[in-house]
């Protein structure tokens, strides 16, 4: 224990020598808020909803500078498979309730669909299942999403710390994030340097960079997408929680499977 509170406080100094100094570490709330971001809030407020709907979330990242998804809301199993068909790939279908924030669990998810009949069932199984589960859910519908292409998965979150305020994590994503808890953590706001060094805390460091003969991936994007991610946590302090898990990085951009922003009881 000694010995991991002088590494510790070693690293805290090289920190402070390196960058305190040179940064201003002081959250200007709201100034880099975008007018679609606030809406997308302010409907959700409207609602009494105490969360985003998965594809606001996506929205409200895209509003920012993040990739944005190719997603479609569908309200039938028939504009499901019009979905499907027009993005012409395998699918996930997810529930859209503001009723249901964790959509497994009620059997709200279905994955790798790749025939409209498919797809025209998954929808009636998906909203069967729901509604077995929460008799009164307010159903907007099902997302019919692309299936991301298998590549490195990661997780990016932050969240109102009682104690440090405004916090980002990111770390290896999926089920490894159980499995492994390699996480990293920093108080906002972050600077690229910051991005840049809690990518290569990681294990997933030298993954991105390429190994045993595979590719580098999309590490620019990655960083970009920290950077992002820190900049709506100091634009919308209505924010209590953001978690993006999985993100996949691919050797030329990122696919943001699923989407969670938590909103604070009251904002400040």
């Amino acid at each position: 224990i000694a010995v991991k509170c002088i590494s510790t406080l070693n690293k805290y100094g090289e920190y402070l020598g390196s960058q305190h100094l040179k940064t201003n570490f002081v959250l200007d709330w709201g100034a880099k808020a975008k007018p679609e971001g606030k809406a997308i809030i302010k409907a959700a407020r409207n609602e009494k909803r105490s969360f985003l709907l998965e594809h606001e979330a996506k929205n409200l990242l895209a509003a920012h500078g993040a990739p944005k998804q190719l997603d479609r809301l569908a309200t039938s199993a028939e504009e499901a498979v019009e979905a499907y068909k027009q993005l012409n790939t395998a699918v996930a279908m997810k529930i859209v309730s503001p009723d249901i924030l964790h959509k497994s669990d009620s059997g709200g998810v279905r994955v790798g669909l790749k025939t409209e009949e498919g797809v025209r069932n998954a929808y009636g199984q998906i909203v069967q299942n729901v509604q077995k589960h929460h008799l009164e859910a307010d159903i907007r519908g099902v997302l019919v999403a692309p299936m991301a292409e298998a590549c490195l998965e990661v997780i990016v979150g932050t969240k109102t710390d009682d104690q440090f305020g405004p916090v980002i994590m990111y770390g290896l994503g999926g089920i490894m994030v159980e499995i492994l808890n390699d996480v990293t953590f920093r108080v906002l706001p972050i600077t690229r340097t910051d991005a840049h060094r809690m990518i290569a805390e990681t294990k997933s460091g030298p993954i991105l960079k390429g190994i045993r003969g595979h590719v580098p991936l999309d590490h620019k994007g990655l960083r970009r997408l920290l950077m992002i991610c820190a900049e709506i946590a100091e634009a919308y302090p209505e924010i209590e929680e953001m978690d993006l898990n999985p993100v996949i990085v691919h050797e030329d951009g990122i696919s943001l499977v699923d989407a969670r922003i938590i909103l604070k009881e009251k904002s400040r």
